[in-house]
């Protein structure tokens, strides 16, 4: 009988050393939080509510009991279950779990991953940076992470203001920037959409190059699930770190009123209706759990492959995963 070849699709995708490796740096991540006493979680998977960002599809099920069949969906993160246990009393609360996202497959991208996440009551968005400092330098053997404000990131690298430029001066810098769009796609585009492109096309790229970045103090309009400050301009109190032009975590200091986490998710509809989206049921039992009182709190979600990716110094997932989605 032939013996396969190396390229056999029944084979893992990483090699052993990395399997190995990848072990190591979640025992590692979970050393970090048991020496401070942070307990580690389960959260469901399935759900019969998901996240309604106009950015993130959701893998869709249905499951049949009682009678009836209701539609379920695959978590794109634990971060709805898990402030449901910290409004319940838990304390500080980390998870490490497979998230799945829809449409996401690539060299940085497999639509199941693993996240690792952490809620700590009592911090701001500062704090939390802090103690990801702490975790990253301890897994990486990294500097200490440079922090910059998304303001000053834009003005460093494209001499605009973020908070107060027109769209007009966005879409001007864009084609400075050798970015090339269809008229079409730049009509259906609005401000946020510009500086996110931007972002991903003209800044990102110079972050975290030889130290991770810390980016912080988003424009109030791309707050997400953060609480917003009312500085001049208001600001979302959010934050994600990038290391060689990757985003390996994006972090808030956690909106905490229900009412106007209800205005969000429904302006997020609006949006994905607008959009011919679909529009998944909001969570009621997160909204439930904020109403009863979310403690004062900061939460950070991190990629786990990329993080593992960073540590064996590979550019392709599939070397840090034994079974991508083309071998799953």
């Amino acid at each position: 009988m032939s013996r396969p070849d190396d390229g056999a699709l029944w084979r893992p995708t990483a090699p052993w050393e990395h399997l190995k490796r990848r072990a190591a740096v979640l025992a590692d991540i979970r050393a970090f939080f048991a020496e401070r006493e942070v307990l580690e979680v389960e959260t469901p998977s399935l759900a019969g509510a998901t996240v309604t960002d106009l950015h993130l599809a959701s893998l869709r099920s249905e499951l049949r009991y009682g009678g009836r069949t209701q539609a379920f969906f695959l978590q794109t993160s634990p971060e709805f279950a898990m402030k449901r246990l910290l409004a319940a009393g838990s304390g500080p609360i980390f998870q490490i779990c497979k998230s799945f996202r829809d449409d996401e497959v690539g060299r940085l991208h497999n639509p199941e991953f693993t996240m690792l996440e952490w809620y700590r009551p009592g911090f701001d968005h500062h704090r939390l940076m802090d103690e990801m400092d702490e975790l990253l330098r301890r897994i990486l053997g990294c500097e200490q992470a440079e922090r910059l404000t998304y303001g000053a990131a834009f003005e460093r690298h494209l001499d605009l203001d973020p908070h107060n430029v027109s769209t007009g001066e966005l879409q001007a810098a864009a084609g400075a920037s050798g970015i090339d769009l269809s008229p079409s796609a730049s009509e259906s585009m609005d401000r946020d959409d510009w500086l996110h492109l931007l972002l991903t096309h003209a800044v990102e790229p110079h972050l975290g190059v030889g130290r991770p970045t810390f980016l912080y103090d988003y424009p109030a309009s791309q707050a997400a699930l953060a609480r917003v400050r009312d500085d001049d301009p208001p600001v979302a109190e959010r934050f994600e770190v990038y290391l060689d032009g990757v985003e390996l975590a994006n972090g808030f200091h956690e909106l905490s009123d229900a009412a106007e986490q209800r205005r969000r998710f429904e302006a997020d509809l609006e949006a994905r209706r607008r959009a011919g989206l679909p529009t998944p049921p909001v969570d009621e039992h997160l909204l439930d759990a904020l109403a009863f009182g979310l403690p004062d709190c900061a939460g950070v979600a991190l990629g786990v492959d990329r993080l593992v990716m960073a540590v064996l110094g590979v550019d392709d997932i599939s070397q840090v995963i034994a079974f991508p989605a083309s071998r799953a």
